[in-house]
């Protein structure tokens, strides 16, 4: 690895949208173990590590750094990768990060998530005593005090209390200055990416007034609010997080309707929605956030390619009603009733051939339908 380039971390298919993923402040890229591997199924996820931290060179900034300097090293390491847009999501000083990126580099951003962040970071004065103490003392001091900032009380994670006392004390005070620094405040209306900002109730170090201030000034923006959440809500609350992130980056049920029509069309999904009761409103939400959403939507396959494993699925666990469904979706992505006949001839090998002939049973009323229209 390069000493000019952050150290990271990269999930995920080559091919699948990129999402870099930032850490706060004494923390490493491990802040992101319990959240980055699921994300992974559906982005390329680039996680980072801050000068001094992890694994990344402490000469990569110096005393006095700012935000713009790190949102430069992001940028490069991007460059790198070759990663030309990217959606990111960051965590307290990784969110400032973001919120840089956003506003400096527009063309860059594709999405925007700031988590424990803030625009601001209570004043100068608070981070130029931290970075003097921890340049005449060292870390110590924050070492004994990581668990009471970052968690709520009884909660700790060995790991990152030891990214913690492992970081280079130069570059952590660089960091400082960073913080120091950072006042976005005047800017944030003049943020036009797509947004969500995600607060702790119980975060001490940027309670969520401060992701209010951002969400009331970004037009468009979502803000949610964790329970039991304090500064390190990756950590802390991995699945609260991943919910939301998922329904951000993936556009959500909206999206997942989408493609649910797209692919089945309306007809078929205008009588599930008609069907829809109370007790099953929670089950139509799911396909369309899960399935269609989140799986469908994935880049690393097409739709034809799709229809294709769907059909073959479909004859195997017998579901024939649902074949006839899904072949009349295989057409609409493309496939010739030829390439369906394929289909069902490879699954008489595979799935049987007593399975294999209710399949073309079911195909072949489907096709009939379609030409007599």
């Amino acid at each position: 690895m390069t000493e000019k380039l952050l150290n990271h971390r990269t999930e995920g298919p080559a091919s699948a949208p990129p999402l870099l993923l930032g850490p706060s402040l004494g923390t490493s890229y491990a802040l992101w173990d319990k959240v980055a591997p699921e994300l992974s199924i559906t982005h390329r996820v680039v996680r980072w590590d801050l000068p001094g931290h992890g694994g990344s060179a402490p000469g990569l900034i110096g005393p006095g750094a700012t935000v713009g300097d790190l949102a430069d090293l992001v940028l490069a390491l991007a460059d790198s990768l070759g990663v030309e847009r990217f959606a990111y999501a960051g965590v307290s000083l990784g969110g400032a990060v973001g919120l840089h990126l956003a506003l400096h580099h527009p063309e860059r951003v594709s999405s925007l998530a700031v988590i424990c962040s803030s625009a601001h970071f209570d004043g100068a004065k608070p981070w130029e005593e931290r970075a003097e103490l921890v340049r005449r003392e060292g870390l110590g001091s924050l070492v004994a005090s990581a668990d009471a900032r970052w968690f709520t009380p009884g909660f700790t994670v060995p790991e990152l209390v030891r990214d913690q006392a492992e970081a280079d004390p130069e570059a952590y005070a660089a960091c400082c200055d960073a913080l120091a620094a950072f006042d976005l405040r005047d800017r944030l209306p003049e943020i036009s990416v797509r947004t969500l900002l995600i607060a702790g109730r119980e975060d001490r170090a940027t309670p969520p007034p401060h992701l209010r201030e951002i969400a009331d000034a970004v037009a468009g923006s979502a803000l949610v609010e964790l329970p039991h959440a304090a500064h390190l809500a990756p950590a802390q609350c991995p699945e609260a997080v991943l919910t939301a992130l998922r329904t951000h980056l993936g556009g959500g049920a909206k999206r997942g309707m989408e493609v649910r029509r797209e692919v089945l069309g309306n007809s078929h999904v205008d009588r599930a929605q008609a069907r829809q009761t109370p007790f099953t409103a929670r089950f139509q939400d799911f396909i369309s956030r899960y399935a269609w959403g989140e799986i469908w939507t994935d880049p690393t396959l097409s739709r034809r390619e799709r229809s294709m494993i769907t059909l073959t699925a479909l004859v195997a666990h017998g579901h024939y009603d649902e074949l006839a469904m899904h072949v009349r979706a295989a057409r609409r992505n493309g496939l010739t009733p030829e390439e369906i006949g394929a289909v069902l001839l490879q699954t008489a090998v595979y799935c049987g051939v007593p399975a294999a002939n209710s399949a073309f049973a079911a195909a072949q009323r489907v096709l009939a339908e379609e030409d007599a229209v």
